[in-house]
């Protein structure tokens, strides 16, 4: 059975806590075309918030593009006892991302219809469901927002098809181009919708997670690649006292097969060099497990559950719908290891604590941004604040377990003594 840690633990101290000066961070998004200038801002007006909020200063450094595959930022945490530089590298996917989503219309159409249909006869979204029904209604509307955009283009072409095959007359090649081809400019019109709902993101992205975790080959394999030797190389390195892949949405399941893939470079991964993190927010990865096919996914994941020398902490909010809260991301996807199981530790985490009432209740529908939460900062002290999670002076598993004593140690001064 999995660990879980609520966000109200008891206190137990924080001897140790301020074992941190020196981190690295390897950060991977989930399918979003922002890319590391957007998400540099997003980090920068978190950190801003997390000044405002407890008393320790975060100086950051502009970001910096070194390759197709990394960018990365610093950032310098102080308070009045200790010191913490944080190296930042975020693994870029947004030149990908950008030619998924820019293929023609059909394309998407069809690419969406695809992951629909499969989902569909596999069983993979009565798995969901099943699994959480509040994840998988929110696929659900996804699902419906597709088939409303097919069902305009069937209706459209069988309209103009009839208007000018019966009432003008005109032969039946001529009323079948004429339908073609209008149904086709009012799919092309409803694109920039289609993209505004974020339709072509979500059926883009779940159709590359398909893909990968049957095993087929996708661009997503060169970029495990590129984070797995960029972890491997810091960790042989060994100038931090703490290395982490963060994950975010989607990006878990990159950041599973990221440490995974490092193990395989190197077996001695976890026997030396710094203390090795995993941390994956709202994760989607449950529902790319789930499908029939997925088999490479669970067995990433069964690896990583047993890896002793790894701490893996999933972070859960149950008013985040679009991740799997109160889940276990292991028996739960079916892999069962028994006692060898090691990972990962559960931190369910209450956005209540974080938010204003008022601005809350302004986006509590609004799927995306309470999903974006994780990353982003808050209006109130709370035991989850990413900034102080990633560039704070306590380790990345302290957190979950020692988080009501550490809100009131940082909460006092900013002291960790």
């Amino acid at each position: 059975m999995e660990q879980v840690v609520s966000d109200t633990a008891a206190d137990v101290g924080i001897a140790g806590a301020g074992s941190i000066r020196r981190r690295r961070i390897i950060y991977v998004s989930g399918y979003d075309p922002r890319g590391a200038q957007g998400y540099f801002e997003m980090f920068r007006r978190t950190c801003d918030r997390t000044q405002r909020l407890w008393p320790v200063s975060l100086a950051l450094q502009p970001p910096e593009i070194e390759s197709e595959d990394f960018a990365h930022w610093r950032v310098d945490a102080r308070g009045p006892d200790w010191q913490v530089a944080t190296h930042y590298d975020f693994l870029r996917m947004e030149d990908h991302i950008g030619a998924d989503m820019a293929r023609p219309t059909a394309s998407q159409l069809l690419r969406g219809l695809a992951w629909l249909l499969d989902d569909t006869v596999s069983g993979a979204q009565f798995r969901i469901f099943r699994a959480s029904w509040r994840f998988g209604l929110h696929l659900l509307c996804f699902h419906l927002l597709l088939l409303a955009w097919i069902a305009v283009y069937a209706a459209v072409a069988v309209l103009v098809g009839r208007t000018v095959g019966h009432l003008l007359g005109w032969p039946i090649w001529a009323a079948v181009v004429s339908s073609l081809v209008a149904a086709g400019l009012v799919v092309l019109a409803l694109r920039p919708l289609a993209d505004r709902w974020r339709l072509i993101q979500i059926c883009n992205s779940w159709s590359l997670q398909r893909r990968f975790a049957r095993g087929r080959p996708t661009w997503l394999d060169a970029v495990i690649d590129a984070g797995a030797k960029r972890l491997v190389a810091a960790a042989a390195a060994n100038e931090v006292d703490e290395l982490a892949i963060v994950g975010h949405s989607s990006g878990c399941v990159i950041a599973l097969a990221i440490m995974d893939r490092a193990m395989e470079i190197d077996p001695d991964l976890f026997r030396r060099g710094p203390r090795l993190v995993l941390l994956t927010l709202g994760s989607v990865m449950p529902a790319t497990a789930l499908h029939p096919g997925a088999q490479r996914m669970r067995d990433i994941v069964g690896r990583l559950a047993a890896a002793r020398g790894l701490k893996w902490v999933d972070c859960q909010s149950r008013k985040d719908v679009m991740c799997f809260a109160n889940f276990d991301p292991v028996d739960g996807i079916g892999v069962h290891i028994g006692s060898k199981r090691s990972n990962p530790l559960l931190w369910r985490i209450n956005f209540r604590d974080v938010i204003a009432p008022q601005n809350y209740n302004r986006f509590r529908m609004n799927f995306f941004r309470v999903h974006y939460q994780y990353i982003r900062g808050g209006d109130l002290r709370a035991p989850y604040d990413y900034a102080l999670l990633i560039a704070g002076p306590a380790a990345i598993p302290d957190w979950p377990t020692r988080a009501a004593d550490l809100v009131v140690a940082f909460g006092r001064a900013a002291s960790i003594n």
